[in-house]
């Protein structure tokens, strides 16, 4: 079962991430920067994300499930740094779109149990974990779709919570600047890039994150199931 579980999480980190990255790259475009478009970034291919992060998207998420039981890792999508400085909206929204990637994915999985639940092949579980936000009626190959949809929504949350924190590296660092006047955003950038930065923010956002994971998926699972009244997960 081990093994089972763990491609299912491994498959559903390489979707999520890849599409999470390929919306970047495609925001870019279309935002009037080409670099990860010339790079062969704007795809849905997840070996070309792999080859660019094969610790990122590889060694982590392997790791990761074996110390702690789920996934986490990462990639990354080039863009030309000049044009977000002379563009910092346009980089804001190249920035947005990761997140909000995965935000659709955290709705579809949402429609898929709904629809599930609506023909009688899920149902709500008692009790909530990561990999068991939704429950089959019967055994078999609708227990395993469970399973599948449970971890997509799970990590996708996982990943949209994360990012959107305002902290360096994230994208939530360079959201932050929609919000911003030009002079302030330019200091702001100009402070945020400073060596040791990134680091910093990445160990306050994972010890955050072991405070706002949990009433995220406990609001999730309420809107999901309206009147269900779970409490913290």
């Amino acid at each position: 079962m081990e093994i089972g579980l763990g491609l299912i999480w491994y498959a559903v980190f390489i979707v999520s991430v890849t599409f999470h990255e390929a919306a970047h790259g495609l925001a870019a475009l279309k935002l009037g920067d080409p670099t990860a478009h010339n790079a062969g970034l704007v795809t849905l291919d997840p070996l070309a994300h792999m080859q660019r992060s094969p610790i990122g998207m590889i060694v982590i998420p392997i790791v990761s499930f074996l110390v702690g039981g789920w996934m986490m890792g990462w990639a990354s999508t080039p863009y030309d740094p000049y044009w977000a400085q002379r563009n910092r909206r346009h980089a804001a929204f190249m920035a947005l779109a990761g997140p909000a990637a995965n935000l659709a994915l955290v709705l579809l999985a949402a429609l898929v149990i709904r629809a599930g639940i609506a023909i009688g092949t899920f149902t709500a579980p008692e009790t909530a974990n990561l990999e068991q936000i939704t429950v089959a009626r019967t055994p078999g190959l609708a227990r395993g779709a469970a399973v599948l949809v449970s971890v997509l929504l799970s990590l996708n949350l996982l990943l949209l919570v994360f990012n959107l924190l305002p902290l360096p590296p994230l994208d939530g660092s360079e959201i932050v600047t929609l919000f911003l006047s030009d002079s302030a955003a330019e200091r702001y950038r100009a402070v945020m890039t400073q060596p040791g930065f990134h680091l910093i923010g990445l160990v306050i956002a994972w010890n955050l994150m072991s405070l706002l994971v949990g009433p995220a998926q406990t609001l999730t699972l309420n809107l999901l199931y309206p009147g269900a009244g779970y409490g913290p997960v």
